[in-house]
């Protein structure tokens, strides 16, 4: 009977050490939103171009910090799941330490390792309309659990539908089911299912919360999704977190783990198990990392999340709290052309400045811009297109509700003449001229141009540029059938593609429109170059094909068809890892590869990946470098 009592003790523990163990359904819930919007990958593919970009630019010193207006809507069937203010107060105050690296519990960590993401929160003040709220909403449901199917935010399933998401985080508090604390949605996603879902037992510090998740971290994990960190062991064996200065973990921590732990990936390097994005209790996840802050800023800073720096959402409503706002009056457009409009009010008494909010009308995102004055210039709008508009006054320390909505449509037609429709095919190419820039227009959002050179066997390296760019373009370079080049910068920035040591032959160039962007009103320029000397992406000429630099990780050509060049800093290591991931952080090739300061260039075969963007990884016991590669057939 003793043995029986210790075998029935010992399974309930081990019952309750299984249930206790951290489960997120972000990627489950990342999977299911790819297969129902494929669209969707092509959104992620421009999300992590803008933060290749914004990764690439100098951050030194302290940024502005991001305020986030944050709604939390409590949907509950019993009176434990109706938490309490007391309860949500203590998740937003647990939000505001970690994202500032302000929590108690960060001491003993090496100070070079933690983050101050500059990223703070706060209960919104007014709602969508500008009224007052207290940035909570209860809904009474009779049902038991809700899974990971987003119905939890769709009114249509019973379930809340989200505040505009552009300019607040939509929180979700339920009883989900099926062990999951919470799940997020990655930048991408559609606005009608965007934010966070935690379950009401993992919310905060107080009230019916459940050891050992009784921190608030399961929010603090769950909002590093939704500002595209991923998870941080990569979701696959030694997977990539899309981070460079995280170590590889070879899959999940649980519990509590002694300090150092080490991974049993390539070089076994000490994983960071009380990162926000392992899977830690609680009390043993307390730090970003100084690459994860910069993934994080890179959404908020003029990426996919931008609109949220200048929400009212954390403003006391006009009239409310120390003091009134008027709200402009004689909101109104005018000089309309196809592209731009020009928005004009009226001046509000003590208003220090104005927030001026756009959209096109079948949009659910507003664009905000803010200045001193009573009137602003819209541009680069699209033609035939209506637009919504509407102003608030922003006085000391409050800001008006907006202003009744004001519509306009831009007008049509293009102020440019295109002479080389059609070519909206490779075999109705248009011949161009090399060494004179023309332009040509991209007039719907199928619109797509095609022109063709050739080179002579005294100038076969080749340089074609695309400026003044009205709209997101990119751009393809092919040789004959033959993919050489492809850029695809983000938003106007000029585009260019070269081509070095090509044999004679004729040349196509494709343009096209990225996820569908036109402009009807304005034109592109291209300009077609070849030379004798090998062209260099700063824009002159050197009579090498490739500059050797030493201590870093290059990869060529890329975009890559069959076969991939690395070249790989071995430094004073003889052998290390490369290892190529997908974007959701899946580990597709690894091969460990031994060379020296005098042998560092591989080839490698991508013959069976699928076209698309990658992550190429390079990692010794002393690099851990990261390039990103486009893959196309």
């Amino acid at each position: 009977m003793k043995n029986y009592f210790l075998v029935l003790l010992a399974f309930l523990m081990l019952s309750y050490s299984l249930d206790a163990q951290r489960n997120c359904g972000s990627m489950e819930v990342l999977d299911r939103q790819l297969k129902e919007d494929p669209s969707m990958f092509q959104r992620m593919q421009e999300i992590e171009k803008q933060t290749a970009a914004y990764e690439k630019k100098s951050h030194v010193g302290n940024r502005a910090v991001v305020v986030i207006p944050v709604v939390v809507h409590v949907v509950y069937q019993t009176s434990a799941q109706n938490i309490s203010e007391a309860q949500i107060n203590s998740q937003i105050t647990v939000l505001n330490a970690d994202f500032r690296a302000l929590n108690g519990d960060i001491s003993g960590v090496p100070a070079e390792l933690i983050a101050d993401s500059e990223v703070e929160f706060c209960l919104a003040k007014q709602d969508p309309n500008g009224i007052a709220t207290t940035g909570i909403t209860r809904k009474y449901v009779n049902k038991s659990s809700w899974g990971t199917n987003d119905d939890v935010k769709k009114l249509s399933k019973g379930g809340v539908n989200p505040w505009n998401t552009s300019q607040y985080l939509n929180i979700w508090v339920c009883n989900i089911g099926g062990g999951i604390l919470g799940y997020a949605q990655f930048p991408g996603g559609s606005a009608a299912t965007d934010g966070v879902v935690v379950g009401y037992n993992y919310f905060g510090t107080t009230g019916v919360v459940s050891p050992p998740f009784d921190k608030g971290r399961t929010a603090t994990h769950e909002i590093g999704h939704w500002l595209n960190l991923r998870h941080i062991w990569g979701d696959t064996n030694c997977g990539s977190d899309l981070v460079n200065d995280t170590p590889t973990h070879n899959t999940a921590n649980y519990g509590c783990p002694a300090f150092p732990h080490y991974s049993t990936c390539s070089g076994t390097p000490k994983e960071i198990t009380m990162d926000y994005m392992d899977y830690t209790d609680d009390a043993c996840m307390f730090m970003f990392t100084q690459g994860q802050k910069t993934r994080m800023k890179a959404v908020l800073e003029g990426g996919s999340r931008g609109s949220l720096a200048s929400s009212p959402g954390c403003d006391e409503p006009g009239g409310g709290g120390g003091g009134s706002c008027g709200v402009p009056t004689g909101l109104a457009a005018s000089s309309i052309t196809a592209n731009s409009a020009t928005m004009s009010w009226g001046a509000v008494s003590g208003a220090s400045s104005y927030n001026l909010q756009y959209k096109i009308s079948s949009g659910s995102s507003w664009t905000t811009v803010n200045t001193t004055s009573t009137s602003y210039n819209l541009t680069g709008l699209t033609a035939s297109t209506t637009y919504n508009t509407q102003v608030q006054a922003v006085c000391s320390g409050i800001s008006s509700a907006y202003s009744t909505q004001v519509n306009f449509t831009t007008l049509s037609g293009a102020n440019c003449t295109d002479n080389y429709e059609t070519n909206n095919t490779k075999s109705t190419s248009k011949t161009m001229p090399v060494g004179t820039t023309i332009n040509a227009l991209i007039s719907t959002t199928t619109d797509v141009d095609w022109f063709k050179f050739t080179t002579t066997s005294s100038k076969k390296n080749v340089k074609v540029t695309m400026t003044s760019l009205p709209a997101d373009y990119d751009m393809k370079l092919y040789k004959n059938n033959s993919l050489v080049a492809i850029s695809e910068n983000d938003g106007t920035n000029d585009e260019q593609c070269i081509s070095n040591n090509s044999s004679t032959g004729t040349f196509y160039v494709y343009i096209y429109g990225w996820n569908g962007a036109k402009d009807a009103a304005d034109c592109y320029n291209l300009l077609a170059q070849t030379s004798a000397s090998n062209f260099r992406t700063d824009g002159s000429e050197e009579s090498a094909e490739f500059l050797s630099v030493e201590n870093e990780f290059l990869a060529w050509p890329n975009p890559a068809q069959n076969e991939i060049n690395i070249k790989v800093p071995f430094e004073n290591q003889l052998t290390g890892d490369v290892s190529i991931f997908d974007i959701s952080g899946k580990m597709l090739f690894t091969q460990t590869l031994t060379g020296s300061k005098e042998s560092s260039t591989f080839k490698i075969d991508v013959s069976n990946f699928e076209n698309g963007l990658y992550f190429m990884k390079w990692k010794t016991n002393t690099s851990n470098l990261v390039q990103r590669v486009i893959i196309t057939k």
